[in-house]
């Protein structure tokens, strides 16, 4: 027992030190990380001295910024399921060398998520409201409830199932498969929960009538299952030209083959629900009619949409063509497809739902530079934790951190570990 905590401690500190060295590109990239962070934590201190008032959001128009980021992060959490069923249930070899990148990245935006929440929440002593025993957690009543089950138990089963593949590939000993194998599985209905539950919460509101809808789930499913792939593309491409881990061009191609299904899927559902909305005409259309053509002179949303439209369209088109084989044209339908979905999803899906408000009043919602810079803050960070763990993973996994390797290493009597002769 003394023995494993003992190679377990040596294993913590040898992958401490691991982040603490690269070149300078990798040091320039941490410090514009670590820069744009505290920028985010700054402006978050005034919202936290002066309230929300530092924010574009009213008493009508409640969730903006902080909520619009949030459902497209839980997404991209989700979206890591995509690589988890070919390489488990399929047993697909190309993908199953790279599935634990995409679980970091489940890792590190769930953590995103949670961090959204708190920065919505005002203050972050709001949180005991939803502790049991302190405060009242509503369940199973509550969807909100419902949600910090399914994220917390995700964020969980992602670190387990990482935290133990990493270190017995570092031990250089076989897993053993009832101490991950079952943990995947589960993780593979609760990475569809997550957004399914997220979805659920807007569609619960029944004083929302533009989030009434049965599809508001599937799309969220679909878009998670562009946008997160698409992510995991760009960063499997940065990972194997700045790093000595080897991705193969048959993985790219067969999460392109994902992207490529899943936007088809997201853009045929996006036009059934415009249809729903301007065919019938109803009175709860104004919802809709202020997000693409503006409302009595309101217009606020109709640039934000309109550009979603436009990168949508044009980053189906090249996932549709054969060029986006060509992993330039692939990088840029990605990246298209991101952004595009990031405004469908956030301003183009959580703002308008408030604007009219009930009683017929159009009070816009304009994000302050103070939310922005928090939301930096937050991006800047989830990427400064992901680059931390694959800095990490991948030397364990390209097998330059090993536990023969550190035979030599010893606890240190004060801080850390040194090897020795070094």
């Amino acid at each position: 027992m003394f023995e494993e905590l003992r190679d377990y401690s040596v294993f913590v500190l040898r992958a401490l030190r691991e982040t603490l060295l690269g070149d300078w590109r990798y040091f320039a990239w941490m410090t514009a990380l670590a820069v744009v962070s505290l920028l985010g934590l700054n402006a978050y201190a005034k919202q936290l001295a002066y309230g929300l008032v530092t924010t574009g959001m009213s008493s009508e128009v409640s969730w903006g910024l902080y909520i619009a980021n949030f459902t497209f992060l839980v997404g991209m959490a989700a979206a890591a399921v995509m690589l988890v069923i070919p390489a488990y249930v399929y047993g697909d070899h190309d993908l199953h060398d790279v599935v634990i990148l995409g679980e970091l990245l489940a890792v590190a935006v769930i953590v995103m998520c949670l961090l959204f929440v708190t920065v919505d929440l005002g203050r972050p002593d709001r949180f005991t409201h939803i502790i049991p025993g302190i405060g009242k957690f509503n369940w199973p009543m509550s969807m909100l409830s419902w949600d910090v089950i399914v994220l917390n138990g995700y964020l969980a089963l992602n670190a387990h199932i990482c935290g133990y593949l990493i270190y017995c590939e570092y031990k250089g000993t076989k897993p053993t498969r009832l101490f991950y194998i079952p943990f995947v599985f589960v993780a593979i209905f609760w990475a569809i929960s997550i957004h399914t539950v997220t979805a659920f919460l807007y569609v619960g509101l029944g004083g929302r009538p533009y989030w009434n809808s049965a599809i508001i789930a599937p799309r969220f499913l679909a878009s998670a299952f562009t946008a997160g792939p698409g992510f995991i593309i760009i960063a499997l491409q940065v990972i194997r030209r700045f790093t000595d881990y080897k991705v193969k061009d048959a993985v790219l191609l067969k999460l392109r083959m994902i992207v490529q299904v899943s936007m088809i899927i997201n853009v045929f559902l996006l036009f059934c629900e415009l249809f729903k909305e301007f065919y019938t005409d109803s009175a709860h259309v104004a919802s809709a009619k202020y997000l693409f053509f503006g409302l009595h002179g309101y217009n606020g949303l109709v640039p934000w949409i309109w550009t979603a439209m436009a990168l949508n369209t044009v980053a189906l088109g090249l996932l549709m063509l054969p060029a986006s084989k060509s992993l330039k044209y692939l990088d840029l339908a990605c990246a298209l497809s991101i952004i595009g979905i990031w405004i469908e999803k956030g301003m183009g899906l959580i703002i308008p739902a408030f604007i009219p408000t009930p009683v017929g009043d159009i009070v816009e919602y304009n994000p302050t530079l103070n939310e922005w810079l928090v939301c930096a803050g937050i991006w800047a960070f989830g990427m400064l934790l992901y680059t931390v763990f694959l800095k990490i993973t991948i030397p364990v996994l390209t097998g330059r951190l090993r536990r023969e390797s550190g035979a030599g290493w010893k606890l240190s009597p004060i801080l850390g570990s040194n090897p020795v002769g070094e």
